[in-house]
């Protein structure tokens, strides 16, 4: 999927708008919601500020179910495209970051790119070397250390859950907003909490 040249010009021009009325700031001190509005109504300033609001955490979010930074960024300028696009239909029925997610999630499962089988195998390997590395850390690991520890568990898991892992304890959704990211049952996604523990407990040796 590759970015046409109307989608750069759309970056670029709220690129150079917001540099342009930088000095002002008062964008910036909007809430969700209304900066949301103010995109619907056609401020390309709005969609700026809107775009950096939420560049990294959508960075962070699409990097779980894809795997090479170039793609990433490429879904992330469309989740915000569409996000421009389709603002003047976001019915305040959630947070504007569930809606946000929502598309992230769904555009993330149009590019993702299937695993190659030798990608897989190393996938068992790792899990495999994982217990062993969870087995043998104490308390006195470092922080960062165990961050990479869980980040790799996490890869391990399905997308599915993957996905309710990341927002519950990283994005502090509700299975309620969850669900609706997910476009799923709040039941499936309790079921898809408690198999993603179950099987983090395993790969990390807990049980």
């Amino acid at each position: 999927m590759n970015l046409g040249a109307g989608k750069r010009h759309i970056l670029a021009g709220t690129m150079k708008a917001a540099e342009q009325r930088s000095a002002n700031g008062g964008l910036a001190e909007l809430d969700d919601e209304t900066l949301l509005g103010e995109v619907a109504a056609g401020d390309r300033q709005a969609f700026e500020v809107l775009y950096r609001r939420f560049y990294r955490r959508l960075f962070g979010f699409l990097a779980r179910f894809l795997n090479e930074r170039g793609q990433i960024e490429e879904a992330l300028d469309d989740v915000m495209l569409v996000v421009f696009r389709d603002a003047g239909r976001f019915e305040a029925r959630s947070r504007v970051s569930t809606w946000i997610f929502g598309i992230a999630y769904r555009t993330a499962q149009h590019a993702r790119r299937p695993r190659p089988a030798d990608a897989r195998l190393e996938a068992i390997e790792s899990e495999e070397a994982l217990a062993l590395k969870a087995g043998a850390t104490d308390g006195g690991t470092p922080r960062f250390e165990l961050r990479q520890l869980i980040d790799r568990a996490l890869a391990l898991l399905s997308p599915e859950q993957r996905l309710v892992v990341e927002l519950t304890y990283f994005e502090d959704c509700s299975y309620q907003e969850i669900a609706a990211i997910a476009d799923c049952p709040v039941g499936t996604v309790k079921t898809r909490m408690f198999h993603a523990r179950k099987r983090l407990k395993e790969i990390l040796g807990g049980g």
